[in-house]
């Protein structure tokens, strides 16, 4: 096929976003692929911001582009996008042919997270080198924007599809795991952050690999970004660093690029209140290092570097977001294991003789210094404000991945297997340097477990998979290793020579000089807590007495929770046995809370054996974590089991009178959380609007009741002339015609007090006689009568005086049968 006549790039443009809405997508990925291979960067450079927005849709999300989250592999057009954006695919090779020619793209600020953006807009040069130098100042009355190379602008497109709200069209969902999206990202860090090998060079051009459009500066190492910032005094943005080539960090530049752009876009996002709280430790982990130090200093802070209250912005992750930043957690772990013990063992202190790669230097430190802090925030934030329901799976999961490094090495054990495998000991160091993560999160986990249904199999399995996680041989012994080292006096450290990490402005190397390695564990873990939480911080001890006291009520809710569980089944199994056959002819129960209180659709049957599976196996663990006495730990179960079945559960629960009636206790809700008590409520609504029962015909039940009340909006009057009769045709009136006001009174819940202004009149109810029960007895009444050799008149005139004589009984002996 011949090639495209070259166009005007304005005719190009116009031309691409007709056939947006006219071709199918195979021609038109076949058409952008003729044009990426034939036209000239000049022309490809006016179309590519169109091009990205089409594919990954807008940043302010009017613009759905391809609807990448949405595309599930079992669409036909998976293969074509899949093909199109592979990272050797035609959409990169526009990416490096542009980056060769350097232009730039411009994103405005009002797009960053709210922490970067909070900080330029206080005009403070943000942590992250990515942002450095990139900043446009603007003319009066425009948008201040960052400028972007080719390679940057795509990968912030990528990252910021995620977090850009997603309108699902009706009746297309699929999973997150399985959508083209998440395929892709996880292409992406296979190919730019690969185990094995190195970063494949861009491919295009015949002159060589692509440079690195905005190398380093020569002040900035690996060291100083994540935790250890390079800007514990920050930097004004009028004073951006200049930048110099630095020819060893083109191998990693796209990764490193790439990876900067994931974790700044998906995990720098936290509340205002987090934010704030975050300007001061910085600060204090350098006055804390300068402690240290025999020339101790007073640091300048620039003007701006306080609060910053411009920060307003809400974080509401969602569960794909979730999912994918625990896709992150795991390669990053798999990335950094990747390192040969040769290379992990060799020191990159100026010393050493041997030199790490670029790529060996990157997998070292990029687990640590990249994602640690924001990761820390983010999943303290998930923990925080997630709802109490199975949903929190995601965030749990991901949590308990980036604890468990060792899961992602090549020598990987079978769980099955396996079960009581231990941690080995080089993993020693990431947990110390880790040690909030562990510690501070497992408290904050077991603050939600004790506020949710643990009768739930699904909520019983999380408290299951992180009691299991922590009852690993070694693990608990590295956390208390870790908090004693914590909790060494500070005067046991100043004999000590000083250590720190160079900043830029001190002259620190990017990869040229290394910095030393810290060898005192007490200085790494305070380093790793002052970081993360300030120097100020109250540390609260895994291991010690507040907590164990907060694990024996956790207990005690699990018991509580076995034993209800238990009650469910039971009840489950005896409602089934006596309702098997009967129910269908509506001889069983009939009321609509037959069901056991606390009980759903999917916690009964294997559900039920489940939950207590789970939660046996997790008091188990918890007891081997927390070296608990087995025999005490039976005696307060079997104490407990016995208090509720002496009657407890059928006691109201905990609350306290008030103006508007019973106010629920914090310990009232976890009784009914757990269903240990519960409050007697009934069905006070309209008895003619209650959902069709599995005993009741349908059809007959919505014709009854247009009947009834085309009868009762006519003779409604005077039916309640007849049942406010005092005499004896008032009683035989108020037995035929329903009155809600002859019912007796319910105890009511305290948050739903009886509605005023309902409809209390008599009325005539044909509902009955739509209950297959009924349709039965009549159906046995008329075969009785035509063995009798009476016909269907006379059958029907009986069966009528039998119903008239049956309500005459009922008025005259009616009230002496039921104070009886």
């Amino acid at each position: 096929m011949a090639a495209p006549t070259l166009q005007q790039p304005s005719y190009l443009l116009a031309n691409l976003k007709a056939d947006s809405t006219t071709k199918p997508l195979l021609q038109r990925c076949q058409d952008l692929v003729k044009i990426i291979d034939e036209y000239p960067a000049k022309e490809l450079h006016l179309i590519f911001p169109w091009l990205v927005e089409s594919v990954f849709g807008s940043l302010d999300g009017v613009i759905a582009g391809w609807n990448l989250r949405l595309l599930q592999s079992r669409s036909n057009e998976y293969n074509i996008v899949m093909e199109f954006l592979n990272p050797s695919g035609p959409m990169m090779k526009l990416v490096y042919k542009l980056q060769a020619e350097d232009y730039k793209y411009e994103i405005p600020v009002s797009y960053l997270p709210g922490p970067v953006k909070a900080c330029i807009q206080e005009g403070v040069l943000p942590d992250c080198p990515l942002f450095h130098n990139k900043l446009q100042f603007p003319l009066s009355g425009l948008t201040l924007s960052l400028a972007l190379n080719p390679f940057e602008y795509f990968m912030f497109s990528l990252a910021y599809c995620l977090i850009t709200p997603k309108n699902s069209p009706p009746g297309q969902h699929g999973s997150s795991a399985d959508s083209a999206y998440f395929v892709l990202v996880d292409t992406y860090l296979k190919y730019f952050l690969p185990s094995e090998g190195s970063v494949a060079p861009s491919p295009f051009d015949s002159r060589g690999s692509v440079s690195a459009p905005s190398p380093r500066s020569s002040g900035v190492s690996f060291a100083g970004y994540g935790v250890h910032s390079p800007s514990l005094l920050k930097h004004h943005i009028f004073h951006q660093p200049s930048v110099n080539a630095d020819p060893s960090a083109q191998e990693i530049w796209r990764s490193e690029t790439l990876l900067q752009m994931f974790v700044e876009i998906w995990l720098h996002h936290y509340s205002l209140e987090m934010y704030q709280k975050l300007q001061s430790p910085q600060l204090a982990l350098l006055q804390y290092r300068l402690s240290m130090s025999s020339t101790p200093c007073q640091p300048h802070v620039p003007p701006g570097s306080g609060t910053l209250h411009t920060y307003q912005e809400p974080f509401t992750p969602t569960e794909e977001h979730v999912l994918v930043v625990r896709l992150l957690v795991k390669h990053l772990h798999a990335f950094s294991n990747s390192l040969k013990p040769e290379q992990l063992s060799a020191s990159p202190s100026a010393h050493s003789h041997t030199h790490p790669s670029p790529l060996e230097e990157f997998k070292r430190v990029v687990v640590q210094r990249f994602v640690q802090q924001k990761l820390y925030l983010f999943l303290q934030h998930c923990f925080s404000y997630w709802p109490l329901d199975a949903s929190f799976r995601a965030v749990l999961e991901t949590w308990l991945s980036y604890i468990q490094p060792w899961r992602y090495t090549e020598e990987k054990s079978n769980p099955q297997t396996d079960p009581n495998r231990a941690v080995p000991d080089k993993w020693e160091l990431f947990v110390q340097e880790n040690l909030l993560i562990y510690t501070k999160l497992f408290q904050v986990f077991l603050n939600r477990a004790i506020r949710t249904d643990l009768v739930n199999a699904k909520n019983a399995l999380m408290v299951f998979r992180v009691s299991k996680v922590f009852a690993q041989q070694n693990l608990t012994e590295m956390i208390q290793k870790g908090e004693q080292l914590f909790l060494e006096p500070e005067h046991v450290l100043h004999h000590r020579q000083p250590r720190g990490y160079l900043t830029p402005s001190q002259g620190g190397s990017y990869l040229s000089s290394r910095q030393r390695v810290v060898t005192d564990m007490v200085f790494r873990v305070k380093s790793h807590v002052y970081a993360l939480e300030g120097q100020d911080c109250q540390y609260k001890q895994m291991f010690g007495t507040e907590l164990r006291g907060a694990i024996m009520k956790l207990i005690q809710i699990i018991a509580q929770a076995r034993q209800t569980a238990k009650r469910i089944s039971d009840h489950s199994n005896e409602v089934a046995a006596n309702n098997s056959f009967l129910s269908w002819f509506g001889l069983g129960s009939s009321d609509l809370n037959n069901t056991f209180f606390g009980a759903e659709t999917e916690e009964s049957g294997e559900c039920v054996k489940k939950t207590h599976e789970f939660l046996d196996r997790a008091l188990d663990n918890l007891c081997q974590i927390f070296k608990l006495n087995q025999g005490q730990l039976t005696q307060l179960i079997s104490n407990l089991c016995s208090a509720q079945d002496d009657g407890n559960c059928k006691q109201l629960p905990d609350c306290v009178q008030g103006e508007n009636g019973l106010i629920l206790t914090d310990l009232g809700r976890r009784q009914i959380i757990n269903g240990l008590r519960r409050f007697d409520i009934q069905y006070q609504g309209d008895p003619e609007l209650q959902p069709i029962r599995s005993y009741e015909n349908a059809l007959l039940v919505r014709l009854f009741y247009r009947i009834s009340s085309l009868l009762n909006d006519r003779f409604g009057d005077h039916m309640s002339t007849l049942c406010s009769r005092p005499d004896f045709l008032g009683r035989l009136s108020r037995h035929y015609f329903t009155d809600p006001a002859s019912g007796t009174k319910q105890r009511q819940s305290p948050a739903s007090p009886r509605t005023p202004g309902s409809d209390r009149r008599p009325r005539l109810s044909l509902r009955p006689l739509a209950s297959y029960r009924t349709m039965l007895l009549l159906l046995l009444l008329y075969v009785l009568g035509a063995l009798l050799s009476l016909g269907p008149v006379s059958s029907t005139v009986l069966i009528l005086g039998a119903g008239f004589l049956y309500g005459l009984f009922m008025a005259v002996f009616g009230h002496k049968l039921k104070s009886h």
